[in-house]
C-alpha cells in the first residue's frame, strides 16, 4: 500500500476536521437559532458542494487562489509559495468541500439545545460566548461529533477536488483516493483491492465506534 498516500490523506482529515471545528460551529449555531428570513440563503450556500460536482467546485476554488487572483497574489507575497499544488491549497478546498457535512450536523445539534437553557443562561448575567461553551455546546455534543466524523471520513474519500487543486505529487498532494486511482490505471487490482479494503475497514469502524458513542452520549445525557 501507498503508506506516503494514506499518511498526507489521514492528516488532511484532521487539519480539515479542525479547521471547521473553528468555522463550523459559530456558523451552525448562528444557523440553529438566527431568525433572519434569509438564512435559507446560507444553508443553500452551505450545502452546494452536496450537490455541485467536485471537478466544478475544484475548478472554481483553483481560479479564486491561482497566482492571477487577489488571494492567490496575497498569499504568495505573504509565504513566498502559490497555493495550487500544495498541501495548504488542499486544506483550503478541503475545507470548503467537506463544510456541509459538518455544518449540517452542528447546526441539528444546536437546533435540539432548549432555547429556554440558553436564554436562562443570558439572563443570570452570563456572556454569549460563555453560554455557548459551557451550555449549548455540551448539549449539541452528540451532533458535533456526527459532523467530527462526517467531515474526516468524508475528506479521506476526495478525489476530484484534490486532484483539481493538488495534482498527483508523491509524498506531497497525492492523496489515497489518487493513489487507489494510478494503481487501477496501471492495472494493479492487487495493490488497489488492498488499499480499498483497508479503507473500507477503517471507514466501518469509525462510523460505528462514533454512532455507539453517539447513543451513549443521548442515553447518558439527553439534549432535552
Amino acid at each position: 500500500m501507498d503508506w506516503s498516500a494514506i499518511w498526507l490523506s489521514l492528516r488532511l482529515s484532521a487539519c480539515t476536521t479542525l479547521v471547521l471545528l473553528v468555522l463550523g460551529l459559530p456558523l451552525a449555531f448562528w444557523l440553529a437559532h438566527t431568525r433572519w428570513r434569509g438564512k435559507f440563503l446560507v444553508e443553500a450556500l452551505v450545502a452546494l458542494p452536496i450537490v455541485l460536482p467536485p471537478t466544478v467546485l475544484g475548478f472554481y476554488v483553483l481560479m479564486a487562489i491561482g497566482p492571477l487572483s487577489p488571494l492567490g497574489q496575497f498569499y504568495e507575497s505573504l509565504f513566498g509559495q502559490r497555493l495550487p499544488f500544495t498541501f495548504q491549497g488542499l486544506l483550503v478546498a478541503s475545507v470548503l468541500y467537506s463544510l456541509p457535512f459538518a455544518v449540517q450536523p452542528f447546526a441539528s445539534g444546536f437546533s435540539a439545545v432548549d432555547r429556554r437553557l440558553l436564554e436562562a443562561s443570558w439572563s443570570l448575567g452570563v456572556s454569549r460566548p460563555a453560554t455557548f461553551f459551557r451550555v449549548a455546546l455540551p448539549l449539541a455534543w452528540p451532533g458535533v461529533l456526527t459532523g467530527m466524523v462526517l467531515s474526516f471520513a468524508h475528506t479521506v474519500g476526495e478525489f476530484g477536488v484534490v486532484l483539481m487543486i493538488g495534482g498527483n505529487i508523491p509524498g506531497h498532494t497525492r492523496t489515497v483516493s489518487i493513489s487507489i486511482y494510478d494503481e487501477v490505471q496501471a492495472l494493479d487490482y492487487a495493490a488497489a483491492n488492498q488499499t480499498s479494503l483497508a479503507l473500507l475497514v477503517f471507514s466501518f469502524a469509525v462510523l460505528a465506534v462514533t454512532y455507539g458513542l453517539q447513543r451513549k452520549i443521548i442515553h447518558v445525557w439527553p439534549t432535552r
